[in-house]
């Protein structure tokens, strides 16, 4: 059975490996979130950043990307997506079903926020600007990191509003 990865946040734009095939595909029953402080790759302990992460919602849907891993490459994929993603334990792995463009059916691996773990965290749009405005981390500016996610988003036509309200008001904020 092939690997495919459920790519809704940075993996849009960075997946960190190359893909033998991508689809849009849509996950029920979750939802796109800035709800994970990052205190390693878009902040510090001292300064935490948000990164996105998939929260379940009952009747929510996240539409991302499902990227299928080459099948010589899987192992070294997989070491690569937990070392990047479980780096602070706040995301678990799990296979998830995907629903295709098409209709179709995609078992993927996914990575979704632990509730219970202390870098879970629920602010509203306001508060949430202004973390990503300021936070910097190991792996860049957290305005890097909503941009890049954003744009992709646009290019792909998968709308989200929070997420564009939320490159708007960065980006005024970063003017003052």
């Amino acid at each position: 059975m092939a690997l495919w990865v459920f790519g809704y946040g940075s993996l849009l734009w960075n997946p960190g490996f190359t893909p033998k095939a991508k689809v849009k595909a849509c996950l029920h029953d979750y939802h796109r979130s800035f709800c994970m402080l990052s205190i390693h790759h878009r902040g510090s302990e001292e300064d935490p950043g948000l990164v996105l992460a998939l929260d379940t919602r009952a009747g929510g849907q996240c539409t991302g990307v499902a990227f299928q891993v080459a099948e010589e490459e899987e192992a070294d994929v997989l070491a690569m997506l937990r070392e990047r993603e479980l780096v602070s334990s706040a995301y678990y792995e799990d296979t998830v079903p995907l629903i295709t463009e098409d209709g179709g059916t995609i078992q993927a691996l996914a990575y979704i926020i632990s509730r219970d773990h202390v870098q879970y965290c629920q602010f509203d749009l306001e508060k949430q600007a202004q973390i990503i405005a300021q936070a910097v981390g190991g792996r860049g500016p957290n305005t890097e990191y909503l941009f890049n996610t954003a744009d992709h988003l646009n290019e792909l036509s998968i709308r989200d509003d929070d997420m564009d309200w939320l490159a708007q008001r960065v980006r005024a904020l970063q003017a003052t």
